[in-house]
């Protein structure tokens, strides 16, 4: 049995941890919201080729919802993904 500073501090583990999780749920549906209101702009908006802070990286948009991502073959299964 939990003696009752035990339980107080789980309660207040407990809360932390709900107000945390609300946290999280309601910047999940504002960034979700966002991006249904811009229709997706907003994240293809680094892909411009005028953006020269991304250039020497890699000419690649940081986010393509245009590419396929495959993974290599391994080895022992005979080049079948």
């Amino acid at each position: 049995l939990l003696s009752l500073p035990q339980k107080r501090a789980l309660l207040a583990l407990s809360a932390c941890s709900s107000l945390c999780c609300l946290c999280c749920l309601l910047g999940l549906l504002v960034a979700i919201g966002l991006t249904l209101a811009s229709q997706g702009r907003v994240l293809l908006a680094p892909c411009s080729i005028a953006n020269i802070g991304l250039a020497p990286v890699s000419r690649e948009c940081p986010f393509d919802p245009t590419r396929v991502y495959v993974s290599p073959p391994r080895a022992g299964h005979g080049g079948v993904p």
